[in-house]
Order: structure tokens, then sequence, then C-alpha cells
């Protein structure tokens, strides 16, 4: 069996298992009246399923392990709020649940064809594990385990309003929601298609994507992300007015997006390319496509290993 497979069997153990103990953990809530509401029940399965994720990674010493459960996670969510919201299939639950179905299979599928076993890990973690030292593994629970899961939790929030019974009928809010989610979705599958072809191609050291979105944004993929989310707060903002507060995960996962990891790819960018991507820098946007200045001399790459 080559390294390869052997680490998508280790990672599919390790979600069966993480799956089957927040589904006890769930249970065992419902089942002593500790827990009633739905969305309580998902944080608390969310916990249970991360903290399983984690100890498996510690187990074989890699934090990677816990990548794909940012695209897991929201498909489990999804279904199980629908199910648990009582309401029959309608138009709006149904274009949430298959848009969270699309855009989750598809970002997992592109992680595994890029992940090479237990023997690739992120370079971010790579830099973290050389930083906190001895303290690499607390700092992972909180930093690369912990925090994302909750990002992911908030960003899910405007899911129950948007499947459960008792919304508003489909409106006009319905139709930008379903324009602007299928649109991310679209984006980010464009955009990593677009650089996984220009990859697959074997281009020279210092060879530059200057097509498709890539030419108008730097991290494309990561525009199509953020804007996944915001569509999925559209739904839940249509189904209630009143629940605008579930917009607070889109803007987490916003502010994480441009505060945090984004910073680090542009630094790493700067510290391999140096002038030749301060120039990319110049002429094309950081995140929303648009027009590239032509005044400026185009050269750089997007973080191919990121």
């Amino acid at each position: 069996m080559s390294e390869r497979a052997r680490g998508f069997m280790v990672c599919v153990v390790a979600y069966l298992a993480a799956s089957a103990a927040a589904l006890a953990a769930g249970a065992a809530l419902r089942a002593y009246g500790l827990v009633v509401h739905p969305l309580l029940l998902v944080a608390a399965a969310d916990l249970v399923g991360t903290v399983v994720v984690f100890v498996l990674s510690v187990a074989v010493g890699n934090s990677s392990l816990y990548d794909p459960y940012w695209s897991v996670a929201p498909l489990f969510i999804a279904g199980f709020l629908w199910f648990a919201g009582g309401t029959p299939l309608s138009p709006r639950s149904a274009a949430v649940l298959a848009l969270v179905l699309v855009w989750g299979v598809r970002l997992t599928w592109n992680w595994a064809r890029g992940w090479r076993g237990l023997s690739h890990e992120d370079w971010r973690y790579l830099r973290i594990r050389e930083r906190a030292g001895a303290a690499y593994w607390p700092v992972s629970f909180l930093g690369i385990h912990l925090m994302p899961t909750v990002m992911v939790y908030l960003g899910c929030l405007p899911l129950w309003p948007a499947l459960s019974a008792g919304g508003r009928g489909s409106g006009w809010l319905d139709g930008v929601a379903l324009v602007v989610t299928t649109a991310a979705v679209w984006i980010e599958a464009t955009a990593d298609r677009q650089l996984h072809r220009f990859v697959g191609q074997g281009p020279p050291p210092g060879a530059v994507l200057e097509s498709g979105l890539w030419a108008l944004s730097r991290h494309p993929n990561y525009f199509g992300e953020i804007l996944f989310w915001w569509g999925l707060y559209l739904f839940g903002l249509a189904a209630d007015p009143g629940r605008w507060w579930t917009g607070g995960g889109a803007l987490a996962i916003t502010l994480l997006f441009v505060f945090i990891s984004l910073p680090l790819i542009e630094r790493r960018m700067l510290e391999r390319r140096g002038e030749a991507y301060r120039a990319v820098c110049r002429r094309r946007s950081l995140l929303i496509p648009w027009r590239p200045r032509p005044d400026e001399v185009d050269s750089g790459q997007e973080d191919l290993e990121r």
C-alpha cells in the first residue's frame, strides 16, 4: 500500500470515529435532557468530533489530518439542522442543501487530490511547529483545530433559520442569496481548477499563471470561499430577518482570511519571490477579482503549496 493510500485510510478512520463520537455525544445529551436546542447539540457534537480528530492528529504527528474538517462538518450540520427543523423540503431548503453539498464535496475533493499522505503537513503548521516548540500540540489544538471549528460553526448558524420550519416564504432575497452562493461555488471551483491545471503542466520556476480568474486577483479561490459564507447568511436572513446576528459567522470567517490566512501567504510569497511578487501586488487585487493595472509588469505566482 502506498503512503498516500495509507494516509487516506487513516483519514477515513479518523473521520468515521469523529462522526460516531459526535453522534453518541448528541444522543447522550438528548437522552438526559441536558441540551434541547439543535444549535447547542451541533455545538457539543462539533466539539467532540474536533477533539477526536485532534487526538488522532497527535497520534500520527500531523495536524493536516484536520484539514478536511472545514468542508466535511457543514455537510453533517446542514443535514441535521434540516432534519431537526421538521420542515418539508422547500425551494429554499432544497437550494441550501444542494449548494452546501456541492461546495463541501468539491472542496473536500480539492483537498484530497493535493494531499500526499501523512508525511505531508501544511507549511503554515510547520512554521507554527518551529515557533511553538514543546508547546506545539496545545497551540495546534487551539489554533489549528478548535478555532476553525468555531469559525465553521458560526458560519453555519444561518442554516438554522434557512432550513427549519417557521421561516418566511421565498422572496427576492432568496434569489439574491442563490445568485451569490452559486457564484461563490463557481468562482472557487474555477480558480482551483485553473490553478490545478497550471501546476499539472509543470511550469518552470517563477512561471506566472496569467489567465482566467488569477489574472484578476491574487487569491480568487479565497474570495469565492468568503462569498460562500455570505451567501448562506443571505439565505438565513431571507428566512428570518430577526436572525440578522447570524451574520457574525460570515464576518468572523472574512476576518480570519483577511487578517490571518492571506497575510501569511503574502509574506511567504514575498520571501520566495521578492520584488517580482511586489510587482504582482501593485498590479493585481488582493482578493476581489478586478481589472489589473496595465502600467505594472505582472510577475509572480500564487503559492502552490498552501
